[in-house]
C-alpha cells in the first residue's frame, strides 16, 4: 500500500468534516473519490498531503505516518508533512500557476530551488513534460495566454517535474469549459497507463466509471461505499449512492 488511511477524523469549528475515514491505495491505482459538494472530499486530499492537520486517526503515505499534532507536536507534523509533499504532487482546480512566469519557468522553478538541479537539466525535463501533455509549443507563453485546459495540463506538468510517486487532484476539471475537460482527462489516462498512482476528487462520472481502478463514494464526511467502478456504477448498494448517481445517468 502506498497510502493507508485509518479512522481519520477532522472537524472545523466543532463540525465533523471527516468522520472515521479508512481506505488503502495500491501502487499504480487510479483512485476516484466522488460525492456531493461539501462531503469532505477535498479536506481528505489535503489531509493525505499534510496540508491539513488531523484531529485523530492516521494517514500513512509512502511509509511516513501523519498523526494529530496532539500526539507528535507541531514541528514533527510539519517535518513529516514536508517529507510527504516531496514525494506527492497535488493539482488544484484553480491551476495555481505563477502569472509572472512563463510556462517553462513555472515548471522549472521548483526542481531548481528544491531539488537543486541545474538549469539545463530542469529545462530538458520541462520540455519533455510539455511534450507529454501536448504543450511543447507553449513553453514561452504566460498562463494568461493559455486556455483553462492548457493551464491545467501545465499544472500537471509542473507537478510531474518534481518526480512524484503519487499525484493527487482536487477537482482538476471543475473550473474548465466542458469542451476543454477531455484534454486534461486524456493526460490523466496516459499517466494511469504508465503506472502513476493517482487519487482524483472528481465530478466527472464517466471518467471515474471508465478509468478508475477503485471508487469511493462519500457523504457527510463518511465513506458510504467503496469498490471497483463496475460495482459502484453497476450495482450500488446504498440508497445514497443510488440517488447521487441517478443525477448523472
Amino acid at each position: 500500500m502506498v497510502i493507508c488511511i485509518q479512522n481519520l477524523m477532522k472537524s472545523f469549528h466543532h463540525r465533523p468534516v471527516l468522520d472515521g475515514v479508512s481506505f488503502d491505495v495500491i501502487k499504480g491505482d487510479l483512485f476516484a473519490i466522488i460525492g456531493p459538494s461539501g462531503c469532505g472530499k477535498s479536506t481528505l486530499l489535503r489531509c493525505v498531503n499534510g496540508l491539513e492537520s488531523l484531529d485523530s486517526g492516521c494517514a500513512q503515505v509512502l511509509g511516513t505516518e501523519l498523526l494529530s499534532q496532539d500526539k507528535i507536536g507541531h514541528k514533527e507534523f510539519q517535518r513529516r508533512s514536508l517529507k510527504v509533499r516531496q514525494k506527492v504532487g497535488m493539482v488544484f482546480q484553480s491551476f495555481n500557476l505563477f502569472p509572472h512566469l512563463t510556462i517553462l519557468e513555472n515548471i522549472t522553478v521548483a526542481p531548481k530551488v528544491v531539488n537543486k538541479i541545474s538549469d539545463s537539466d530542469a529545462i530538458k525535463k520541462a520540455q519533455e513534460l510539455l511534450l507529454k501533455v501536448g504543450l511543447a509549443d507553449k513553453a514561452d507563453h504566460y498562463p494568461n495566454q493559455l486556455s483553462g485546459g492548457q493551464q491545467q495540463r501545465a499544472a500537471i506538468a509542473r507537478s510531474l517535474a518534481m518526480s512524484p510517486e503519487i499525484l493527487l487532484y482536487d477537482e482538476p476539471t471543475s473550473a474548465l469549459d466542458p469542451a476543454l475537460v477531455n484534454e486534461v482527462l486524456r493526460v490523466m489516462k496516459q499517466l494511469d497507463q504508465e503506472g502513476m498512482t493517482q487519487v482524483v476528487v472528481t465530478h466527472e462520472m464517466r471518467f471515474a466509471r471508465d478509468v478508475a481502478d477503485k471508487i469511493i463514494f462519500m457523504d457527510q464526511g463518511q465513506i458510504v461505499e467503496m469498490g471497483a467502478s463496475d460495482e459502484i456504477f453497476g450495482n450500488p448498494k446504498d440508497e445514497r449512492t443510488k440517488n447521487f448517481l441517478r443525477h448523472f445517468q
